[in-house]
């Protein structure tokens, strides 16, 4: 690694000596960092075995360089996390470390793409193949080998890649390969270009090769393993006047595994999306059949690891960004689920009786997850977006759900919830704004009730002040909160806080993390160049 970064200066030097405004620099750096003190409320503790804390200081900082030019790119990432935030200090020291784990270099001449080092890819919607980095997740499944991207006519895009799959700080001998086509049907046939109709159709084909081991079936009988497992994509996606058909099937051979108790039967998974769409309104239908899809490149992982994922599989449940609706998110199932999903959202025109003077947004949302005869997760919400003056703006949310706390976490049975929101915010004049949240969540269940609440007063262009508190009437009493102040200043961004963060998981796409409680002063850093 250290070689291939050498290289990539070496070379980069190299074209800036010749011409300095033909090469372009960018990059990013984030630091986010806790101070923190022990809360035997929640018991976050020095040195617990449940997410407590070693250091007197945390820290996540990553730092990526990229140097573009016509011909050529080049990129790095550092990453320091000698002392890693709660939920990355697990007691294997995972992500406990510090270096350069992604570097690349990208040659383009024409209608080819040639790339050497880490790199990240995604066929379709990701059933076979999905790698992508989530910071806030833990996860960076970046694979460390080749990729050729050729699009050797207008309308056709071929792709091939190699590699090793990074797993925390590591890279395996475990190689994945695979190759992409894609053809955009349009781009030929000039009469669904003049009547603005796309058509696209892909396969896809990816491959794990993994070297045998040693694991006993039975006091008398080992597992044997298949060396290769393959599998394959097909897609067709279709938009037209507004509306949309995605039809997508994958399939898998045998891959037993430590998640699915080393199960040999193939794996599939089919999904169906339509939507439609126009000015004032929008619909959206999914329905996907998962079966045996969890796709990793090492076969002996535990179930609540994020590394080694080679494909993705989205859970079709609304991602929430309100406290106590993601509350209880959803984790898609790796041994399989019916998923469905259906959305609809209308405006009402200005001056009428149920738009008012400003018009009003009605929004309605059910998600509904199952297998076996059993429930894992329902959410059905219903939203109002009514502007009432120029100055004032309200948001109403209820939802009622249900989450099968004992399939997605172990234990807990099921828990029904139901949980209101009223979100306001109101503009004084063009430099400050004020927006306050109320929720509360009500179940007999698990924790028993919460109420939330929060504001947060905007001066433009600089300044942010938040004050939140997140409060538990049911079990134990406990209040959550956090307050921070932000300044922005051109591409920088400060964030000072003090907070008291209850455990629980952090999701996103259906892959969740689990965070411990924490309570500490917190300073983020964000800088773009």
């Amino acid at each position: 690694m250290k070689r291939i970064a050498l290289l990539i200066f070496n070379f980069s030097y190299l074209i800036a000596t010749q011409s300095v405004a033909q090469v372009t620099v960018s990059g990013s750096l984030q630091t986010d960092m806790l101070v923190p003190n022990k809360d035997a409320e929640t018991g976050f503790v020095k040195g617990s075995a449940s997410g407590g804390y070693e250091d007197d200081f945390m820290t996540n900082t990553y730092a990526d360089v990229a140097l573009q030019s016509k011909y050529v790119d080049a990129g790095l990432r550092f990453e320091f996390l000698d002392y890693p935030m709660p939920g990355f200090n697990d007691a294997a020291n995972h992500f406990k470390g510090s270096g350069i784990p992604n570097v690349y270099v990208k040659g383009k001449l024409k209608n080819l793409e040639l790339t050497g080092g880490s790199f990240y890819e995604q066929f379709g919607s990701g059933f076979i193949l999905r790698t992508y980095e989530e910071r806030t997740l833990g996860i960076d499944n970046s694979l460390l080998g080749g990729r050729v991207v050729y699009t050797p006519y207008r309308g056709i895009t071929l792709k091939a890649l190699a590699g090793v799959q990074r797993t925390y700080w590591e890279w395996k001998k475990n190689t994945v390969s695979g190759g992409d086509l894609e053809l955009n049907l349009d781009e030929w046939i000039k009469p669904m270009q003049r009547g603005g109709t796309r058509l696209m159709l892909g396969g896809s084909w990816v491959n794990k090769h993994e070297g045998d081991e040693f694991v006993l079936a039975d006091p008398t009988h080992r597992y044997n393993f298949p060396k290769f497992v393959n599998a394959f994509d097909v897609r067709a996606n279709l938009q037209t006047h507004g509306f949309g058909l995605l039809a997508e099937y994958a399939f898998k051979t045998q891959d037993p595994t430590r998640i699915n108790g080393y199960d040999y039967d193939c794996g599939q998974v089919g999904m169906l999306s339509a939507s439609y769409s126009k000015k004032g309104m929008s619909f959206l239908a999914q329905a996907r059949r998962s079966e045996l899809m969890d796709f990793r490149s090492q076969r002996n992982v535990d179930r609540l690891s994020r590394a080694a994922y080679i494909n993705h599989l989205p859970a079709f449940t609304m991602d929430h960004t309100y406290a106590l609706a993601a509350l209880y998110p959803y984790a898609t199932q790796p041994d399989g689920e019916w998923a469905v999903q259906g959305s609809a959202a209308y405006t009402f025109k200005k001056k009428t009786k149920l738009g008012g003077k400003y018009g009003m947004t009605a929004k309605v949302n059910l998600s509904h997850v199952r297998n076996d005869g059993h429930t894992y997760y329902q959410d059905i919400n219903v939203q109002l977006e009514r502007k009432f003056s120029k100055q004032f703006k309200l948001n109403l949310m209820y939802m009622n759900q249900r989450y099968n706390k004992t399939v997605i976490e172990g234990e807990g049975g099921m828990i029904h919830s139901n949980i209101g929101v009223a979100e306001g915010r109101y503009q004084f004049n063009k430099k400050l704004t004020l927006r306050m949240e109320v929720q509360y969540l009500h179940t007999p269940a698990d924790d028993g009730d919460w109420i939330y609440g929060l504001g947060e007063l905007s001066i433009v262009p600089h300044w942010m002040i938040s004050l939140s508190d997140m409060y538990n009437l049911g079990k134990t009493d406990t209040h959550y909160y956090q307050g921070s102040v932000t300044y922005n200043i051109k591409s920088h961004r400060i964030q000072l806080g003090y907070v008291r963060n209850r455990a629980g998981f952090n999701c996103s796409g259906g892959v969740c993390r689990r965070v411990p409680a924490s309570r500490g002063v917190t300073l983020s850093y964000n800088y773009n160049f």
